[in-house]
């Protein structure tokens, strides 16, 4: 690490919350932050932060937002100028409020249904600035892995595991290749280290591999171009990147594994603006900068069967700070403003930082 050119960590406001937090995004073309969590009553509660330049002002805040605690959210179904939160719940509701109209009658309900039969771990959207119509997916407790259109009240798609009994938690999802209107995938990961990638256009399994560890996050580096590559971050300190362009028949998708933060990496998000640098976040309370470099030749062969197989690239630490006394849960990166970025940890804190530099690596 150059650390004359590495980018720096500034942290720019710090707030202290009054729930426990598990998710933190930034609100689509604004300079708001919105963190959700539990209760300690056990509801969902919700908080909405505007940036200023003194630091932060609070704008909105319940503790009863939702009658269950939220576990996940996202803006990625949301239309251009639309502020539509998605959320999961402990009690495996999938529900989308209106920001516009929640400071009004204190909900803005748009959509509500009865998603999972248990908690609903992971959840991710797409379609609101990208090909294809706008879906959600979520990942629950009971191990199914549902797709949603919102303009209908039931799932368009359900992934079922083989049997009930044995079913295992998926606590991760994320969609990808969706580069046209009728391309797009969804990869999700399980309690076991499982990461299946199901192709919604034929509705298979196109590819599975196990990380060997609980699958506690996934990204790919962009959702709505061909797919190139997928972080995944795991239990006992690891995390993989797999080269997506090339798949074997037997060996499937070349990736890298390293070791970062000494405890467990929560969560890895790529960089909006350059999707070769990516962050990840720990159990340690770190957060960690990379960059992703291609080796020479992405295609080789394979050396039985003289098939093309994928080669993987190696990964550069830019920077790495510890900057929590607790495990960072959630992370996002401001799609407006190159650097800009907002986390949560345990410590029932949400924080934000401004990455300099970034483009000059």
């Amino acid at each position: 690490m150059n650390t004359q050119d590495a980018p720096q960590l500034i942290e720019y406001a710090s707030k202290n919350l009054d729930f426990t937090p598990h998710q933190t995004l930034f609100i689509p073309g604004s300079a708001r932050v919105v963190t959700c969590g539990v209760s300690p009553g056990s509801k969902g509660a919700l908080r909405v932060h505007e940036l200023a330049r003194d630091g932060t002002k609070d704008l909105f805040g319940d503790l009863s937002f939702r009658p269950q605690g939220i576990k996940c959210a996202t803006f990625g179904a949301s239309r251009c100028g639309d502020q539509h939160l998605a959320m999961g719940d402990y009690a495996g509701g999938l529900s989308i409020c209106n920001f516009e109209r929640a400071a009004g009658d204190q909900r803005g309900e748009l959509f509500s249904a009865s998603a999972h039969g248990g908690q609903i771990n992971a959840i991710d959207g797409i379609g609101g600035r990208t090909c294809g119509a706008p879906e959600l997916a979520t990942g629950g407790k009971d191990g199914c892995v549902k797709i949603w259109d919102p303009r209908v009240d039931h799932a368009v798609v359900t992934l079922n595991p083989d049997k009930a009994s044995s079913a295992r938690d998926c606590w991760a999802v994320a969609f990808g290749n969706s580069y046209n209107d009728d391309e797009r995938s969804v990869v999700a990961g399980f309690d076991n280290g499982d990461v299946k990638l199901y192709d919604l256009r034929t509705n298979t399994i196109r590819w599975e591999d196990n990380a060997k560890n609980g699958v506690t996050s996934l990204q790919f580096d962009r959702p709505d171009i061909e797919m190139n590559k997928l972080a995944v971050t795991t239990l006992e300190s690891k995390f993989r990147c797999y080269d997506m362009r090339t798949q074997h028949s037997t060996d499937g998708f070349a990736s890298l594994t390293e070791k970062a933060h000494r405890s467990t990496v929560w969560v890895a998000k790529h960089l909006p603006q350059n999707r070769d640098i990516f962050s990840t976040c720990g159990g340690n309370g770190g957060f960690n900068l990379y960059k992703y470099q291609y080796p020479k030749n992405r295609v080789g062969k394979h050396p039985q069967d003289g098939t093309p197989v994928g080669v993987a690239g190696t990964v550069e630490l830019l920077n790495s700070r510890v900057i929590s006394t607790q495990p960072i849960v959630s992370f996002d990166w401001s799609p407006d403003r190159e650097g800009l970025c907002c986390l949560c940890s345990l410590d029932q804190t949400m924080k934000v930082y401004i990455c300099t530099k970034l483009d000059k690596q």
